[in-house]
């Protein structure tokens, strides 16, 4: 029998998934490579840099459970619209604070916009996915959160060096705005798609549980009627635990360095290039894992969290940086937790869209990354708290070390929690 070609409109989708969450991290991580020159401009501490990593995690937490149930009322194409336009002017207006204040201020902006891009993102691949194969694609759109840290340690020097931190921050912002051209005129849901093939329409539609197709007429779902689900407090958990941890990757692992290595951030970082590149491999990989498993003739669920395991257990060793003697050590240790954290990161991320239907995935997403969030809001205080006062002791290492060692622990906890909560993850009807 002749195989029928279902066509591959799809990964056009992933494409732009891709590219913008690329845009997100890169204009979210400009400010931790700019910390020593802002820090040395503003007379920031560890605490003032940590409180403003906190405003914009707390702006960001309220956000994703705006823009979570936003979207799911209004749809994937104008909400993520909004959302873009939003974080794009805000990263843009960075460039005009002179104050420590005037920096929190346009962070909480940045956090409300940003927070639109992972809800809209898995929402998308929803639409345009069958199960068997959303948490690779969720693995590739996911890994552009990877592409923006490794872009970043490379652009943002150089234009630091020529123009200036200002210009680093207009530059960044301003290239959302060419992505959203592309969105606006290659994006729609499949059933108002006029490229989409019928047999590709078909496949993304392909399992039973799927048939009812996003048109945007379906009965919206309330995002406080979830919170009374067993499987959202399963995802909320496992949120809460291991967001935090991504947060110290992105805003302190170019101060780690910078500190306990001497690495000079005014220059490209070949360290933060070779960690940021391994959680591309991560990411790609660790949503690829759960997909061929399934293929294989896994259990969906059987299979997300067998690969979630394996993940939780690849972080632990970063527990031994504290024993690191030269950089490469540390960047070897460091790379495989951060890299683990977003095969986690996109295998949790389609627990949502395996639990739950298509028209509640945003704002699932949106109530799970909140309390990731949450997490964020409290761990860049402690992490402020932790290295301020062993800095002021002179033992900042010794602050990187307890630091290490919570990030090492948080997805066993997270798996074994999720596990107790949902023993068999079994799909939510509403």
């Amino acid at each position: 029998m002749e195989k029928i070609k279902v066509g591959n409109y799809r990964w056009v989708v992933v494409a732009l998934l891709f590219f913008a969450t690329t845009i997100n991290y890169l204009d979210r991580q400009i400010i931790g490579l700019l910390k020593p020159t802002l820090e040395s401009q503003l007379h920031w501490t560890e605490i003032d840099y940590g409180r403003i990593v906190t405003a914009f995690t707390a702006a960001y937490a309220i956000g994703l459970l705006i823009f979570g149930n936003f979207i799911d009322r209004i749809g994937t194409k104008l909400g993520y619209t909004i959302s873009l336009i939003i974080w794009s002017i805000s990263a843009m207006l960075h460039a005009l604070v002179k104050s420590t204040f005037g920096f929190g201020v346009v962070r909480v902006a940045l956090g409300l916009g940003e927070s639109g891009n992972f809800p809209a993102a898995i929402k998308a691949v929803a639409e345009w996915f069958p199960k068997r194969e959303r948490a690779f694609a969720t693995g590739i759109f996911n890994s552009g959160a990877n592409i923006g840290a490794v872009v970043a340690p490379i652009i943002v020097p150089w234009i630091l060096g020529i123009y200036g931190w200002q210009m680093a921050f207009l530059l960044t912002g301003a290239i959302g705005f060419v992505w959203l051209i592309f969105w606006l005129i290659f994006y729609e849901i499949p059933s108002k798609h006029k490229k989409i093939s019928d047999a590709e329409y078909k496949f993304i539609n392909s399992y039973q549980d799927e048939l009812v197709v996003m048109t945007g007429e379906e009965k919206k779902i309330k995002w406080i009627n979830l919170l009374g689900v067993r499987q959202t407090w399963t995802f909320v958990a496992g949120k809460l635990l291991t967001d935090p941890i991504w947060y110290f990757f992105l805003f302190w692992l170019p101060s780690y360095f910078s500190s306990t290595f001497n690495i000079d951030l005014k220059k490209p970082s070949l360290p933060l290039v070779i960690v940021y590149s391994a959680t591309t491999i991560g990411s790609i990989g660790g949503g690829y894992l759960s997909s061929w498993l399934i293929k294989r003739g896994w259990p969906i669920f059987k299979a997300r969290k067998t690969a979630m395991l394996i993940f939780a257990i690849c972080v632990t060793p970063i527990i031994l940086a504290r024993f690191a003697t030269n950089i490469w050590q540390a960047v070897g240790l460091i790379g495989l937790a951060a890299g683990a954290h977003q095969a986690w990161s996109a295998t949790i991320f389609t627990t949502a869209s395996d639990m739950f239907p298509k028209r509640a995935v945003s704002s699932i997403v949106g109530i799970g990354s909140m309390a990731g969030a949450v997490g964020g809001i409290f761990f860049p205080a402690l992490i402020g708290f932790i290295l301020e006062s062993n800095k002021q002791a002179g033992h900042i290492l010794v602050g990187y070390n307890i630091i290490f060692f919570i990030c090492g622990c948080a997805y066993l906890l997270a798996w074994v929690i999720m596990h107790f909560l949902s023993p068999k993850m079994k799909k939510v009807e509403l």
